[in-house]
């Protein structure tokens, strides 16, 4: 699909890039980044070599974790995904990515471009209505979306999984595959009831799938992990979701709404639209099945089975055309670990933008990319390291060791030639390798020629001491002329480091009086030409930067819980929940309680019900503690329970605080007891 020679193309290529939508319930971490930086890289390299790339995405708008989040925060989900579409765009311009639109699934666009593609679909044959088994909470009475439920992963049994794919192992699944589920509206055990859907016969795609997914398109680890998928048989996908559901409704079904992954993809198209206005032509021009326009996505390995076998299928079924390619990158580790909120490794861009400048981490995770799908490392010590040495002790240095001279000795001009051509001309075309490197997305590739290039720069200044020369009098033009090659080859490095390092490009520009690199520009050199007063470009990164960073980004999160992660699911990734202050703490009301009666609750799987005598006040409290205890041989006893919980209602009844107890579960699970002589209704210090 690549021209490696992208600088010396004929005819331009017309390319609509898109990133995954970042979904609209919570902020932008390093982890989104890595993409959003990957995708900004290769449009702006793109662009720099006279391509027509757009680049347009969107938040993702809709589904269940929106309602969620906005019932618990008070608002309507249209005031949450405003504001949320506003912190995010926010961060984006200041990571200095270049779209050039970015939208929301919840728009006029999409629901135009939805409709459409379910409407063309339905008159091909290829939706389908049946009645199936769903979920229903028969207490709240209503189906229980996806993510209305919780249960343990069908596939690796990881507990506390949503309905609809487990994070751990990433396997999909209908909510009904869950094992000992439970609504998170009201905490009980959803009973199955009928409800008729609508589904997308991927099935009827199958001969174009297996042909298209073996294709360049994709990676070779992504085709050879979809023939999985192939062997087990296509199944046909759900697209409607039951009311209450923040989304776009079917047309002509009444209180159904589409599955937010059928109109989030769509997104792509809404977006474009959104973009080109009015002008229809325009689009049916990039969108039609003929199209000579690429189309290029770039998402992370967990959706890649959304991306690869559901959109492509819509896409042909609806009469669009399908992606030309379809890149996925792995995920992000700091410090060789999953990101940590305890840890403070959990780090928003925001917080990070706070402390350090956006080019270090487009340089780092340049440095680390490449066109695989592999898992990347941010060790935070090795991101100073490399970006102290690299870009300011050896790229930027250049220009620091040579300016001064020019501007100093020759007038603030470039000699008319240079002290050794062949060094410039070696410079000039090793910019050939770096495009096709940048343009198959081995960015780390790209980097390391660069840095050798610098090396090579630094190491014949170093050889031939400009400072030294100019003392003896006679060497002022050869002093000019290898000062003005170090300066046109620290201008090369600039222009292949263009994409990755925009604003250090912008001010090399102004520094040396030149319009917009493009990637051609590094064929010939700068010679008499006029520059300013060099100015510095980039601080080297402090390790207390670092430290402050870590540091608030576990203050980030001190207000998440463990009893607010009980209310609403996991919020954190490590054994031990995100840290709080001692303040927090501090407004837990621990008393000492007297279990005076215990029994068995009928219909629950875990709970006991407890009665509690706090010393003249007496509390009913559901305990998941049946798996340890007979409820015989808990009353007389005493017990450490929370006192200031506030009552939530079961369906069993309510219940009015929370008894504490440790241990890895089932029988060995220990209710925690105060020490001997202690009094009903004592506060715990």
């Amino acid at each position: 699909m690549t021209d490696t020679a992208a600088s010396t193309q004929d005819t331009p290529r017309d390319i609509i890039v898109t990133s995954a939508l970042p979904y609209a319930n919570g902020s932008i971490h390093l982890g989104h980044m890595v993409e959003y930086i990957q995708t900004d890289i290769w449009t702006r390299f793109q662009r720099m070599c006279g391509n027509n790339a757009v680049w347009v995405w969107a938040d993702d708008a809709h589904g269940t974790p929106i309602m969620l989040r906005a019932q618990k925060l008070g608002i309507e989900p249209q005031a949450l995904i405003d504001e949320m579409k506003q912190e995010h765009e926010t961060d984006f311009v200041d990571f200095q990515l270049s779209f050039d639109n970015f939208h929301t699934t919840h728009s006029d666009e999409n629901r135009e471009c939805a409709e459409l593609i379910y409407q063309r679909l339905k008159s091909a044959g290829h939706i389908a209505t049946r009645t199936i088994e769903q979920l229903y909470d028969s207490e709240a009475d209503m189906f229980l979306p996806d993510r209305f439920v919780l249960g343990t992963c069908p596939k690796c049994g990881t507990e506390e999984q949503y309905g609809d794919a487990c994070e751990n192992c990433s396997a999909t699944y209908d909510a009904t595959d869950l094992e000992n589920p439970r609504s998170v509206v009201t905490d009980t055990t959803p009973v199955k009831k009928n409800s008729e859907q609508y589904f997308f016969k991927l099935d009827n795609f199958e001969a174009m799938l297996k042909e298209w997914t073996q294709g360049e398109q994709l990676q070779p680890e992504i085709s050879n992990k979809l023939k999985e998928w192939f062997e087990d048989g296509l199944q046909d996908w759900d697209i409607s979701r039951n009311k209450p559901y923040w989304g776009f409704e079917i047309p002509d079904a009444p209180g159904k709404y589409f599955y937010v992954w059928l109109d989030a993809p769509i997104g792509y198209m809404a977006s474009h639209k959104h973009l080109l206005g009015s002008d229809q032509a325009e689009f049916d021009r990039h969108w039609n099945p003929d199209s000579k326009t690429e189309l290029v996505h770039f998402i992370g390995k967990d959706i890649a089975y959304f991306h690869t076998l559901f959109w492509p299928a819509v896409l042909e079924g609806a009469g669009f055309r399908k992606p030309t390619a379809v890149h996925c990158h792995g995920f992000l580790t700091v410090n060789g670990q999953k990101m940590s909120k305890s840890r403070g490794t959990f780090i928003k861009a925001r917080t990070y933008l706070n402390h350090l400048q956006p080019e270090y981490l487009r340089y780092y995770y340049a440095a680390k990319l490449n066109n695989k799908v592999e898992d990347i490392d941010l060790n935070l010590e090795d991101f100073a390291a490399r970006v102290n040495s690299d870009l300011v002790g050896k790229i930027v240095n250049i220009a620091s060791r040579c300016a001064g001279f020019i501007t100093s000795r020759f007038d603030g001009t470039l000699a008319s030639a240079l002290s050794d051509e062949s060094l410039f001309a070696e410079s000039a075309a090793a910019g050939k390798s770096i495009a096709a490197a940048y343009d198959s997305r081995e960015f780390s590739r790209a980097i390391r020629e660069i840095v050798a290039q610098a090396d090579k720069a630094n190491q014949y200044i170093a050889e031939h001491a400009p400072w030294t020369l100019i003392k003896e009098p006679g060497n002022e033009q050869q002093v000019h002329e290898i000062c003005t090659l170090g300066i046109n080859l620290f201008r090369n490095l600039v222009i292949y480091l263009k994409p990755v390092l925009p604003t250090i490009a912008t001010q090399t520009e102004a520094f040396l009086n030149n319009e917009p690199y493009n990637w051609a520009d590094a064929e010939a050199p700068l010679l008499a030409h006029a520059v300013n007063k060099f100015k510095p470009m980039i601080k080297r990164i402090e390790s207390e930067a670092i430290e402050s960073m870590v540091n608030d980004s576990k203050e980030d999160l001190k207000s998440e819980n463990a009893l607010t992660e009980a209310a609403t699911g996991p919020l954190a990734d490590d054994p031990i929940s995100s840290e709080i202050e001692f303040d927090d703490f501090a407004k837990i009301d621990l008393r000492v309680a007297t279990i005076v009666a215990a029994d068995h609750v009928k219909g629950a799987d875990k709970l006991l019900q407890l009665t509690l005598d706090l010393g003249g006040e007496q509390r009913n409290v559901f305990a998941g503690i049946k798996s340890a205890y007979d409820p015989a041989t808990l009353i007389g006893r005493q017990t450490v329970m929370v006192a200031n919980l506030k009552p939530r209602k079961m369906r069993f009844g309510l219940s009015e605080g929370m008894v504490l107890a440790a241990g890895p579960g089932g029988s060995d699970l220990f209710v925690l007891s105060p020490d001997a002589g202690a009094s009903a209704g004592m506060r715990v210090k």
